[in-house]
C-alpha cells in the first residue's frame, strides 16, 4: 500500500497517520484485554470482548415543526463527537402524533475506531462526572445481548456544548455495542473501561489508585 493510500485510508477511519494511539485503546489492549483474559479464562484472544462502535441518538419530537432546533441539535452532535450528524426520519406515519413517514424525528451519529475510543475517554473521564447528583451508571440498562445504553438527561453536561448558543434542554442516549453476546461480559468490558457503574469503585484511567468494580458485585446476568 502507496503511502499516499495509507494516509488517505487513516482519515477516511478518523485518524491521521502521525497521531498517538488514543489514550483509552491503550488502556484497553494493556490492562483491560489481559484481565478479561485471565477472568474468564479465554483461550483464543478473538473471544475476548471489545467494543465495535458507539451511537448517540437524540429524540426531536418537534423535528418536523422546527427546523432550527433539528438543525441545533445536529450542530450539538456533531460538536460532541466530532462527526457530522445524521437526521432520523420517521418510518411510518402515526396519525394519532401527527406523523408522516419520512418526516423528521431526531438526529443520530455513530461512532468506530479512533472517535469511538476519544468520545468514549471523555464521556467518562469528563461527562459523566458532571452530571447532577450522580450515583453511578445504572446496572440494568443491558439488552441482554452485551450491549449497554446509558441515558443522558442534559447535553450540557458535554464541555464541547456551548450553553450560550443551546436552544433548548435534551436528553440523548449512549450506546455501547459490544463483541460478546453475555451481559456479564460486557459488564466487566465496561467496568475495566472507567465506567462507574452504580454500586461499585471506578477504575481510573491512567490512575493510580483506582480499582474495577468486580463483574460479580451487581453483575447482570449473562
Amino acid at each position: 500500500m502507496s503511502a499516499a493510500k495509507a494516509a488517505r485510508k487513516a482519515v477516511a477511519n478518523g485518524s491521521s497517520p502521525a497521531a498517538p494511539e488514543p489514550r483509552l485503546y491503550a488502556h484497553y489492549r494493556e490492562v483491560a484485554r489481559p484481565a478479561l483474559q485471565e477472568q474468564f479464562g479465554f483461550t483464543n484472544p478473538h473471544q475476548i470482548p471489545h467494543v465495535v462502535k458507539v451511537t448517540l441518538n437524540v429524540g426531536v419530537g418537534e423535528g418536523s415543526r422546527d427546523r432550527k432546533l433539528l438543525e441545533s441539535v445536529a450542530g450539538e452532535l456533531a460538536a460532541i463527537s466530532g462527526q457530522k450528524a445524521v437526521i432520523t426520519r420517521a418510518r411510518r406515519s402515526i396519525s394519532n402524533f401527527r406523523l408522516r413517514e419520512g418526516m423528521p424525528v431526531g438526529a443520530m451519529v455513530t461512532l468506530r475506531r479512533r472517535r469511538m475510543w476519544e468520545f468514549l475517554d471523555r464521556f467518562v473521564s469528563v461527562a459523566v462526572p458532571r452530571i447532577r447528583d450522580f450515583r453511578g451508571l445504572n446496572t440494568r440498562s443491558f439488552d441482554g445481548r452485551g450491549n449497554y445504553t446509558a441515558g443522558v438527561r442534559e447535553q450540557i453536561v458535554f464541555p464541547e456544548v456551548d450553553y450560550d448558543k443551546v436552544r433548548s434542554i435534551h436528553g440523548m442516549d449512549v450506546t455501547v455495542v459490544t463483541s460478546t453476546d453475555r451481559d456479564d461480559r460486557a459488564y466487566a468490558l465496561l467496568s475495566l473501561l472507567g465506567f462507574p457503574f452504580r454500586g461499585g469503585v471506578p477504575l481510573i484511567v491512567g490512575g493510580q489508585g483506582g480499582a474495577a468494580s468486580s463483574p460479580h458485585d451487581g453483575t447482570p446476568s449473562s
